[in-house]
């Protein structure tokens, strides 16, 4: 008889830090994507060709999304207070922004915002349980 012995797999605990960095990265990647795949969409180029950004507009883009771009670096770099509400207030406004921008895009649109809300409440919900440090410590 030959005995095997399985051997689980290492693991270790993840701190919240890095979780939410990793999830506002999931989020930015497929806001790039998303994005990108909306150019192929007919009419997209066209559109933005017949009727040119202005900086205005750009600008207003930018304001929209510099806080998702931030929070990976955000969600390490501040203190776990400040961050967690960060987390907990940019990932429910970031979902109702989606939300509201969802309806009449593609289904490829739909289907990334979908995986999109999913990170962003995660993330959510992972401040929102943020573990609480011993008083003693």
């Amino acid at each position: 008889m030959h005995a095997t012995t399985t051997r689980r797999l290492e693991d270790f605990k993840v701190p919240v830090k890095l979780k939410l960095a990793g999830l506002w990265t999931s989020v930015m990647v497929c806001y790039l994507y998303n994005d990108y795949f909306n150019l192929y969409v007919p009419g997209t180029l066209k559109s933005m060709l017949d009727r040119p950004a202005t900086q205005g507009m750009l600008l207003g883009y930018m304001a929209m999304t510099i806080g998702a771009c931030l929070m990976p670096a955000l969600s390490l770099l501040l203190k776990p207070a400040p961050s967690r509400w960060l987390n907990i207030v940019l990932g429910l406004a970031y979902t109702a922004i989606l939300i509201l921008l969802m309806p009449g895009t593609w289904l490829f649109y739909q289907a990334m915002s979908v995986v999109e809300i999913v990170l962003q409440l995660t993330a959510a919900w992972q401040a929102w349980r943020w573990p609480r440090a011993d008083a003693a410590a």
